[in-house]
Formats: structure tokens, sequence, C-alpha cells
């Protein structure tokens, strides 16, 4: 019963909370939320909402490739959005596709921020030469595109793995490549927020009564730091889904036998000039609406948890 009452209480203090306030009054960031949280159920559940399985070779026939959406002239009611070259119901293709680009976006944000927190902890607080090492290695990881990065990484794993296996690893092989691209700015983050939060009184407190280090970073440090990470990983799942949709369209990311919507934009674009706009259009549209989503949302993050912009 307690533990009930504590739980409606600072369910209660959240509503009640400024920051709350600040997000139901802001109309663009509603919208924002409503779309991401929708586009993320619907990815979620697409083997229950989808029409038809994009994947099942049996239920597909040639015979309805590159049909047009269903409200122009010659579309198919079955195929909401049309069909592409291998007669894939598209609303059905995004839907499978936007599973595979938010769950590269999701893993490799967490890893990120994982090894960034970590690093940008443990130099924070320890300072001197394992500062300087892992701020060296971070400035060097700095210096390279993200993109770049990214190539390379792909480029030495098909060039490692046997060919037979280059389309199933191509999914740890592109969340590896965002995350090493990625972990950099939780790190110097962090790195900086504890510099300041090593020297406060809590912290001094905790030494002086003989915690060991590693307790002080993760039970009394981190919390503190936490803020500015939430903002950086709201905003980084936007770009990590952008740097996926850029592998996979320039044919280094997920195969056609497994799209995202990286590689069905990369597909649709072989048939834009052909006449079969749909193919590109609409995964492109839905790409555009969810980075789109994110970025606002994290834009808001980023001003509601700034005090100086309250």
């Amino acid at each position: 019963m307690a533990t009930l009452i504590g739980k409606h209480s600072r369910l209660t203090a959240f509503f009640e909370s400024d920051l709350f306030y600040n997000f139901r009054t802001s109309r663009i960031t509603v919208i924002a939320f409503v779309v991401t949280i929708g586009m993320i159920l619907a990815a979620a559940l697409a083997p229950w909402i989808a029409p038809h399985d994009p994947f099942d070779v049996s239920t597909l026939s040639l015979l309805d490739s590159e049909l047009p959406p269903a409200w122009v002239e010659g579309g198919d009611a079955r195929f909401l959005l049309g069909t592409d070259n291998q007669g894939r119901d598209v609303f059905s293709a995004i839907l499978y596709g936007s599973r595979i680009s938010l769950a590269v976006g999701f893993i490799s944000v967490a890893l990120a921020m994982v090894l960034g927190v970590i690093v940008g902890l443990v130099s924070g607080y320890f300072g001197g030469i394992v500062d300087a090492c892992f701020m060296r290695i971070a400035d060097v990881m700095l210096s390279f595109p993200t993109i770049l990065v990214a190539l390379l990484v792909s480029g030495i794993a098909r060039g490692i793995l046997p060919r037979e296996l280059h389309d199933s690893a191509a999914l740890v092989v592109l969340i590896f490549a965002i995350t090493i691209t990625t972990w950099v700015q939780y790190a110097r983050t962090v790195r900086g927020s504890t510099l300041v939060e090593k020297n406060r009184e809590y912290v001094l407190a905790a030494q002086l009564v003989g915690r060991r280090p590693p307790a002080i970073i993760f039970s009394h440090i981190l919390p503190n730091v936490m803020g500015p990470v939430l903002v950086i990983a709201t905003i980084n799942l936007a770009m990590a889904i952008l740097i996926e949709a850029t592998l996979s369209f320039l044919g280094v990311g997920m195969p056609p036998t497994n799209p995202s919507l990286g590689t069905l934009i990369r597909v649709g674009n072989e048939y834009l000039f052909s006449g079969a706009w749909w193919i590109v259009i609409f995964p492109s549209l839905t790409l555009v609406a969810l980075v789109l989503a994110v970025n606002l949302l994290g834009d808001w993050l980023r001003d509601a948890l700034n005090p100086k912009l309250r």
C-alpha cells in the first residue's frame, strides 16, 4: 500500500512539475511526441498492423510489381501505398523497415551512451594520465567525419567476414560503426560535468567516510550528470537513424532482403525516373517525419533542462 502511495505521489509531482507544464504548453513538442510514439508503436506492432509480410516470398507476385497507390488510377485496394519492383506492399515494407532503423538507432545510442558515460566519469574523476589518454583518443575520433568512420568500419567488416555472412552481420556492423563514432560526445560532456561535481561537498564527504571511487562515481556523481546525457541521447537517436539510412542508401548497410528505411529509399531511387515515384517518396517521407519529430523533442528537452532558459 505504501509503495502504491509513493508511486502515486511521484506521478502527481511529475504532472505538477515545471517540466510537464513546459511540455504540454508547447504544441510543436506535443505533436512531435505523438508522432514519435506513434511511429515507434507502429514499427513495434508491424507483424500485427502490416497487411502483408514483405519478407514472405511465397506471398509475393511479380504480377503485382510497381502498382501505384490505391487512390491513383491503376492502383489496387490491397496495397494502400502501392508496391515495389518485387511486388512487396510499400506500406508493409515501411513498417518493417522502420523496425530495423529504430532498432539500430536505439541500440547504438544505448551502447554509445554507456561507453561514453563510463569513459567520461573515469576520465573526469581520476584525471592525470587516464584523462589525457581518453581525451586524446576522443580528439582523434572527432577529427574524422562520422560517415567516413562508419564507411571505414563497414568496409573492414566486409573485407574480413566471408561473403555469405555479409547480409546476416549487416545489423551488427551498423550498430558497431555508429556506436564508435558517437560515444565521444557523451564522454566529453560527462567529463566536464564530473570535473565540477567531484569538488562538491557531497563527493568530498563520501571520500572522507572511506567510500571507494567506483561507489562514489556511480552512486553520487552519475545521477548528477545524466541531464545533459539524456539530451544528447535524444538528438543522437535521430542522427543514428540518419547515419544508418545514409549507409544503407550507399549500399553498405542493410541488404535488400532485410531492408531498412535507407535500403527502401535506395531501391526506390532506381525507379524514380521510370514513374514509380511512390517506391521512394513514402519511405523518404517516413524517414523525414521520424527524424524531424525526434529532433524537435531533443531541442525541447535541451531547453527544458537548461535552467538559464526557464
